[in-house]
């Protein structure tokens, strides 16, 4: 039997400020766990529009994306008698402003918050998936060593991905 192989795509922002990265606490089937701001690829959206949404809903900040850190792939195992699942992420760097602080966040954030990368390193138990770290290492790699972003513009979405059918 020829089984299809689909990955969940999935957007993760990376966002930092004097030091300190911007990371939520969410309510996850694990329990309360860390996380940069992400989620999936909804029908409709580009890459770079759903991370500014996902963004948005998990932190009240609107965000403006730089460039592109990277792209990874993971795989979650399932939990008893699911399927494993494997996820790629698209993980954009960028800016906020203050936070919208009339707005709800997302079904399952419990907040948003500021945290040094020492200190979030210091918590890796409690973190949603290993690709979060890496992330926050690759981002600090990086912007030591001067190394510029993937641009934008690498990322091509044809108008019928976004439009009707």
């Amino acid at each position: 039997m020829d089984i299809r192989w689909k990955p969940a795509v999935t957007v993760a922002t990376v966002i930092e400020r004097d030091g300190a990265f911007l990371i939520v606490e969410e309510d996850t089937p694990d329990g309360v766990r860390l996380n940069q701001p992400a989620g999936h690829l909804e029908p409709g959206e580009s890459l770079v529009d759903a991370a500014i949404r996902e963004t948005l809903e998990e932190t009240a900040h609107a965000f403006r994306p730089v460039g592109l850190l990277g792209i990874y792939m993971s795989r979650f195992a399932g939990r008893s008698g699911e399927p494993d699942r494997a996820y790629l992420r698209f993980a954009f760097v960028g800016e906020v402003g203050d936070p919208d602080l009339t707005r709800k966040l997302d079904t399952g954030i419990r907040r948003a918050f500021w945290i040094s990368a020492d200190e979030l390193h210091a918590r890796q138990a409690e973190h949603r998936s290993p690709l979060m770290q890496q992330c926050v290492d690759d981002y600090l790699a990086a912007r030591n060593a001067g190394r510029p972003w993937i641009s934008l513009d690498a990322l091509y979405t044809h108008p019928n991905a976004i439009g009707p059918a």
